[in-house]
């Protein structure tokens, strides 16, 4: 897969939200305005934390300007020269070490892009790793930032679907945030029908692909090898992808998940769908952890991250790769220029 850099100068900028303060969003976010040109990226605002950008910047060892804006179409024009910067919420840079103030900011920051996105002033948002124990100190009540962006949306929770993007692979976790045990209770035939008919439309609208190819990986060993392992892929699964086919949609399977991931399995779909969170991101993150980007699909508006954690372990000492904040931002972009051209 190729990035195909589609972007749309009559866009709005995207808004992009903090994370952490305490993590290793801000210097991405700060690395990611320094390589704006040589990346190719779409213009970009922050929301709040200008002191932690500054400071994360200088640890960083990028010379930058902040330029404080009041309105995101500022963007573009002060984005030339300085890293825009809309909100005068702030807190104390302390990578490594977060705090009840920082996760106030974060939160801040996610629910002022959000809003931004929502309104139509961003093409889009862009969000930085958040920890979520810290935030829900300070009232956040939402599993992750995916349910919260839905929620702001009016699209129900089950319909805002994970999908895991990088240079080698695209892939959709059916079940994400739970016990391991809890997947086989978890899969139904509406599930998988109702997820991938949502890929399927993502895959057309937001990635230029008229007949997308989706693998559905079995839950099983072997994919239940005909239910000397589990009956989930005979009960299941295989009716979920003959109801997909009779809709139209190019839906195969169940694979063996040990294989699909395999170069020449990779070839012959454009998106694999994962019956459990540790079966789509562990190929995810072996293949494109540095360029790895979650978008949520099902959603009216733009939404990327970067497919990492806020570390905090590295935070502050210049280590964090910023290829997954440059690729969260490009590819925002060139999903919000993709649905300018499909209206």
């Amino acid at each position: 897969m190729r990035w195909s850099r589609i972007t749309d100068p009559a866009l709005p900028p995207l808004a992009i939200s903090l994370g952490d303060p305490a993590g290793v969003g801000p210097e991405l976010i700060c690395e990611s305005w320094a390589r704006r040109e040589a990346e190719g990226l779409p213009p970009f605002f922050v929301c709040g934390g200008k002191d932690v950008l500054s400071a994360a910047a200088r640890a960083r060892g990028l010379a930058i300007d902040f330029a404080e804006i009041f309105d995101p179409c500022e963007a573009g024009s002060a984005g030339r020269e300085a890293l825009p910067v809309l909100g005068d919420g702030d807190a104390s840079y302390t990578p490594g070490n977060p705090s009840s103030l920082g996760a106030r900011l974060a939160f801040n920051s996610l629910q002022a892009g959000t809003g931004f996105a929502v309104s139509g002033a961003a093409s889009g948002i862009v969000t930085g790793p958040i920890a979520k124990a810290a935030l829900a100190e300070v009232g956040f009540d939402f599993p992750g930032q995916t349910e919260f962006v839905a929620d702001a949306c009016g699209v129900p929770a089950e319909d805002a679907v994970m999908l895991l993007a990088g240079p080698s692979l695209r892939t959709v976790p059916l079940t994400v945030h739970c016990a391991l045990a809890d997947v086989p209770g978890l899969l139904t035939q509406g599930l998988i029908v109702r997820r991938c008919r949502v890929v399927a439309e993502a895959m057309r609208t937001d990635y230029g692909i008229a007949q997308p190819r989706i693998a559905i990986a079995g839950l099983n060993p072997h994919a239940g090898e005909a239910g000397r392992m589990g009956r989930e892929e005979i009960e299941i699964i295989a009716p979920a992808i003959a109801q997909l086919r009779a809709d139209g949609i190019d839906a195969t399977g169940p694979h063996p998940a040990d294989t699909l991931f395999a170069p020449r399995a990779r070839a012959t779909y454009d998106v694999a769908i994962a019956m459990y969170h540790d079966q789509a991101l562990v190929p995810l993150k072996a293949l494109d952890f540095d360029q790895g980007v979650n978008v949520t699909l099902g959603l009216p508006i733009v939404r990327t991250s970067p497919d990492h954690g806020t570390a905090f372990d590295i935070a502050g000492k210049g280590l964090a790769d910023p290829g997954a904040m440059i690729a969260a931002i490009r590819m925002a972009g060139e999903i919000a220029a993709r649905r300018t051209i499909a209206q």
